[in-house]
């Protein structure tokens, strides 16, 4: 049997986010495998009402577990590693990091309560991991965390490259510089058959811009600002909190970091020896002491979490700070297309306390981590590889950077999950199709997305609830009244009456008239009682809830 190298993405591909990419070389069938990342996604209230987490379902990785090597992590945002101690415990493989990464896959699998003895700090190229017909190194590049990490995947089949996030970027301000000679070695070393690569700002026109360019317009800003100062931005972007932390102390202010996601980055930066020099910082008490002008607060939540600091200070008090009239708000982050409404809810609550709102939006105080148009095409031109997976990104993202690449002659397809490629050849083919679909974290227990639980919460959510109580005596004769307790509903509808009390008359007229066969069959009796409900809110306020059915049967003495 021919052996084949395959690529397949389970996230990621076609979304933003839950990225998790399959790459697998032997006989058809029986590939060794590794997985390339292992992310999540945030709920939203319209499609996940009250999911905390949403990551890609690993059934078919489950199914094939016995021949996974390992899982490779590129860097420690949310969208790549955020699954890792949540569904460790259907892997149980070794999970290969380097340092900075690995120490917060560590806190992942800690939290988790996963054991942590099968996680490999691996130190960038030229160290080489080998599993199964696998050499895998690890590449830094430049993003907005530190230790970003494109990969090198050597297989008998021909070389690999997988970007993970990255951009081009000489100074990054904390991590390394996107070093072009490093990968122009790389490219002259062996042919690259294929890149999967980096889709996300595929239609931005312009070159990337550098971290470093954000120091003077954010000093500028901060000494421009006559009360206190809040800034906000992603809790990993180390390189911009330094930024922004000497930008308060310049001006003569106390830092304060106010969430548990930002202070735990900074401490895991510093004690990896990733973040050097960052400025003192003080306690939200003492913050609240000083003089509003003596004050620099950096905050989590730029993309309107509703439990993080960003929301919680727009409502109101928030560990007895207090924003007031001519205070600054800055949000030197790009808000994530989905995260709109609410981050304007922040800007509105805000405005109502009457602190002025800075947008970044100009981008005169945020710079992307992803690589630009310009920046992917120099990527192209510099690796030269035979083959182009557009990964990363909506649909319409892994369209144009496809087109992209089949103008510069390589071949190229749209690979969205599930699509199991052949990279064997000389041009990308699909040879399976693989389910897929969503796991979700609701509170602390994970679910599937076709349990039902979202579907019925979405449900009550359009249709409102109503419960229905009935009792049946011991001659299997219905009593007459019913009881019905509604929710989510309109209180009085056309009838100028209650709701509730209206649906009980129409139960309790159905119940006289019902018959004996439906009377003694808990099916036929629920079914009449709840069609009478729907009928009967449907003509009071134009709704049909989803309804309860209890049905309580008196035991013959």
């Amino acid at each position: 049997m021919s052996e084949r190298l395959i690529y397949l993405p389970l996230g990621g591909a076609g979304e933003i986010g839950m990225n998790a990419y399959v790459y697998g070389y032997g006989p058809a069938g029986r590939e060794r495998l590794i997985l390339v990342d292992l992310g999540v996604t945030f709920g939203d209230m319209d499609s996940a009402p009250g999911i905390d987490l949403i990551m890609p379902d690993l059934r078919w990785l489950e199914d094939n577990r016995d021949r996974l090597e390992g899982v490779f992590i590129t860097h420690a945002h949310e969208d790549h590693v955020g699954a890792l101690g949540l569904l460790y415990s259907r892997l149980r493989v070794p999970v290969y990091a380097r340092k900075f990464t690995g120490t917060l896959a560590r806190m992942k699998l800690e939290e988790a309560g996963q054991p942590t003895d099968r996680l490999r700090i691996v130190a960038p190229r030229p160290e080489v991991v080998e599993v199964g017909p696998f050499k895998v190194q690890f590449v830094p590049v430049s993003h907005s965390i530190p230790e970003s990490a494109a990969l090198i995947i050597d297989t008998p089949a021909g070389r690999v490259a997988h970007t993970g996030d990255f951009k081009l970027d000489g100074t990054p301000v904390v991590g390394e510089a996107f070093d072009p000679i490093l990968w122009h070695d790389i490219a002259q070393e062996q042919p690259i058959k294929a890149l999967a690569c980096d889709s996300t700002n595929v239609f931005s026109p312009n070159p990337g811009r550098s971290e470093a360019l954000l120091a003077n317009p954010l000093l500028d800003f901060v000494m421009a600002q006559k009360q206190m100062v809040v800034a906000t931005t992603f809790a990993s972007n180390v390189a911009r909190l330094k930024t922004l932390a000497e930008a308060g102390v310049a001006s003569g202010r106390k830092v304060c970091l106010l969430g548990r996601a930002m202070r735990k980055m900074v401490t895991a930066a510093i004690e990896t020896g990733v973040l050097k020099d960052f400025p003192k910082v003080i306690g939200p008490d003492e913050a609240a002491d000083l003089p509003r002008n003596k004050v620099m607060l950096i905050v989590t939540g730029s993309q309107g979490e509703r439990r993080a600091a960003s929301m919680q200070l727009s409502m109101g008090k928030y560990l007895g700070i207090q924003l007031k009239e001519g205070d600054s708000f800055l949000f030197s982050s790009r808000t994530i297309p989905g995260n709109e409404r609410p981050v304007i809810r922040i800007m509105n609550n805000l405005s109502r306390l009457g602190v002025d709102v800075y947008d970044p939006d100009d981008g005169m105080y945020h710079v992307s981590g992803h690589a630009n148009r310009p920046d992917l095409e120099a990527i192209h031109d510099l690796l030269k590889p035979q083959m182009l997976i557009p990964m990363h990104g909506e649909h319409m993202h892994l369209r144009e950077h496809m087109n992209l690449g089949r103008a510069k002659g390589m071949a190229s397809e749209i690979v969205t999950n599930g699509m199991m490629m052949d990279l064997s050849g000389d041009t990308l083919r699909q040879v399976d199709d693989v389910p897929t679909g969503r796991i979700y974290l609701d509170g602390t227990v994970l679910i599937g997305a076709m349990d039902g639980v979202v579907r019925d919460r979405i449900r009550m959510a359009l249709n409102g609830h109503a419960t229905v109580s009935v009792i049946i005596d011991e001659n299997d004769e219905p009593l007459p009244d019913a009881w019905v307790e509604t929710m989510g509903l309109a209180a009085q509808g056309r009838a100028g009456v209650p709701l509730a009390r209206h649906v009980e008359s129409e139960l309790g007229e159905y119940l006289e008239r019902v018959d004996q066969t439906t009377a003694t069959d808990d099916k036929k009796l629920d079914e009449g009682l709840r069609r009478i409900v729907r009928q009967a809110t449907m003509e009071e306020i134009g709704k049909k809830p989803e309804v309860k059915i209890v049905i309580s049967r008196l035991a013959a003495e």
